[in-house]
């Protein structure tokens, strides 16, 4: 069947011979990830805008000229290597046949506060006061400048400019880590005041995001001669540390950004495999690995896939300062396979969970994943008459057996809870589940299991539980899977799945008015769809 609902391989590739009952082994395609590093660097370092003293969203430690430079010792980070982050994806081209931007509005939730541009995160303050050592640091509370009223200037007395903030001041150096560098050489070998760095590091926001520094890395630093005025580095795709000089001290903040989001449609006719058809309608990798396995319960993409199968889908581009960084979410998504049509649309249950429903309600996905691994071929199936490769002997095959390399993640099918783990005679090192409905799993022949489980924990589908191996009686490394309902085993590729809970009542009425404009857009792209077939 070869598909998992998050993180497995899919092939997408046509299969002419519907009625082959085993697939032989298949190659995998490399598909290319697209990673997009956004933040805060030379030029956003200056862009920033200034921030006055004494806000409790910040911290801060002051400086005295009494610490001594011994403090200071130098620690070194590990070298370890990392590649160049790619660039960002090109700007939005003219929509093609196959896709188009759209100025969808989704209705949100009453619960849904409205996002900002930018946030700073708080954290505490802490101050140096007094001829002590650095190491003797104690957390003071920030002293809040009085409020002084607005006033115009005296008579004869020009108003004054809004000074600088240091972000905007000095000179820019752009620092590149090196193998073997810590930030202690860093500074040195740029003439930069390592007792600056030894004040920026008692700062807990900057030394989370400073000790640890990897090749590649860049420190944007912004210097008036040996004096650090402000420090800038991205630490997430969207966030940025910002370390800046004030009074006396230095201030430290985390910004965070939040992208445009931009709603674009896609559909595509299949001729010779999904992910031909998507690289057509101009969807990345990521979309169309998401548009697999959201239908990955309905649809095997290995093997079920036909010449005229269709999809259509709707999801969103991030985009900042002008550039499409990556795609986001799918929305709504239909596919059609051998004359039958799945839909699927995206409902935000609260503020931490999403799930895909079709538009009635009915969630999209079962209760168990078909197969919990990524595998390469299905090496043996369900068969009572099987003979053993090992003892030679006619044994009935009450599983399925998925061959994959040795440590190959393997997943809970279900939710449920551990009943057994350990070494189980021929089967190896061997997890069985306990689901609801009187259903348990087995999964056989593990390498090692997964860490911090033991028998009564409980484990949610697709949480890995163990890696693939060939422990017990195995010819090679391949996950030996059950499903058995009242002790009796059935055949996982062919049983009929429970499926997961539909929508809540309580939220039904809210349900379809969420949804009805991605319902709505559906049936456009099928139009369209259909118009360009004929």
């Amino acid at each position: 069947m070869g598909r998992v609902s998050r993180g497995i391989r899919h092939d997408y590739k046509l299969n002419p011979h519907a009625t082959t009952p085993e697939p032989g082994p298949r190659v995998r395609p490399v598909l290319p990830v697209i990673v997009a590093i956004v933040g805060l660097g030379a030029a956003g370092l200056a862009a920033l805008p200034a921030h006055k003293s004494g806000g409790p969203e910040t911290e801060s430690v002051v400086l005295t000229d009494t610490v001594e430079a011994g403090n200071r010792a130098e620690k070194q980070v590990s070298a370890v290597k990392s590649a160049e982050p790619e660039s960002r994806l090109p700007a939005d081209g003219p929509a093609t046949a196959n896709s188009r931007t759209i100025p969808l509005t989704l209705p949100a939730r009453a619960s849904e506060p409205a996002p900002e541009e930018i946030v700073a995160r708080a954290a505490p303050t802490a101050r140096l006061a007094g001829p002590v050592p650095a190491s003797k640091i104690e957390a003071a509370p920030p002293v809040a400048a009085p409020a002084v009223p607005d006033q115009d200037p005296a008579p004869g007395v020009e108003a004054s400019e809004t000074p600088e903030s240091p972000a905007e001041q000095g000179s820019l150096v752009s620092l590149k880590v090196r193998r073997g560098d810590s930030l202690d050489k860093l500074f040195r070998r740029n003439g930069i005041s390592t007792l600056d760095l030894a004040y920026i590091m008692k700062l807990d926001e900057a030394a989370r995001h400073l000790k640890k520094i990897r090749p590649g890395d860049r420190i944007d630093i912004r210097h008036d001669g040996e004096s650090v005025l402000a420090l800038s580095r991205p630490v997430g795709d969207l966030s940025s540390l910002l370390v800046e000089r004030e009074g006396d001290g230095f201030r430290a903040r985390i910004f965070e950004r939040t992208p445009d989001i931009r709603v674009r449609t896609a559909h595509g006719t299949i001729t010779s495999s999904l992910y031909e058809a998507g690289m057509d309608a101009e969807l990345t990798d990521t979309t169309i690995m998401n548009l697999a396995g959201i239908f990955a319960w309905d649809v095997d993409f290995a093997l079920d896939i036909r010449k005229g199968d269709g999809f259509s889908v709707v999801y969103e581009e991030r985009w900042l300062d002008g550039e499409r960084l990556k795609d986001g979410r799918v929305l709504a998504a239909e596919f059609q396979n051998q004359g039958d049509t799945f839909r699927a649309v995206r409902y935000q249950i609260d503020a931490e969970t999403a799930e895909y429903y079709t538009p009635e309600g009915e969630s999209v996905r079962k209760a168990f994943l078909r197969a919990p691994v990524d595998f390469r071929r299905v090496s043996s199936n369900f068969n009572m008459r099987r003979l053993h490769p090992v003892l030679k002997v006619r044994r009935p095959h009450k599983g399925v057996d998925y061959a994959a390399s040795t440590g190959t993640p393997i997943k809970a099918a279900g939710d449920g809870r551990i009943i057994h783990r350990g070494r189980k005679g021929g089967y190896g090192n061997t997890v069985i589940l306990q689901h609801g409905g009187n259903i348990t799993t087995l999964y056989a022949h593990m390498s090692k299991f997964a860490k911090k489980q033991r028998v009564g924990s409980r484990v949610r589908q697709g949480q890995v539980i163990g890696y693939v191996g060939k422990t017990g009686l195995a010819s090679g490394p391949h996950l030996h899977y059950e499903y058995r309902v009242n002790g009796v085993h059935r055949n996982p590729r062919t049983v009929e799945l429970p499926e997961a809970d539909p929508v809540d009542p309580e939220l039904r009425d809210d349900f379809l008015r969420a949804t009805a404009p991605l319902v709505a857009e559906l049936d456009a792209l099928n139009r369209i769809r259909l118009a360009a077939a004929n």
